[in-house]
């Protein structure tokens, strides 16, 4: 299964804090949604607090 390697950042407080996360999934799509699923359950963020900044292949598979 394609790997997909997404940088962003999250808001806490009254700053942001950025993030750079790899995740396995089929499309971009779901992996995006995989990241706010992720950060959701660790940071108890809501999907406005999250900022998508770049999505890119990661690895051989793609």
């Amino acid at each position: 299964m394609p790997m997909f390697q997404i940088r962003g950042e999250f808001k806490v407080g009254r700053r942001n804090e950025r993030f750079m996360k790899v995740v396995e999934s089929k499309n971009e799509k779901n992996a995006v949604e995989k990241i706010y699923s992720l950060l959701g359950s660790e940071h108890r963020l809501k999907r406005g607090n999250i900022t998508i900044k770049e999505v890119v292949p990661y690895g051989d598979e793609y």
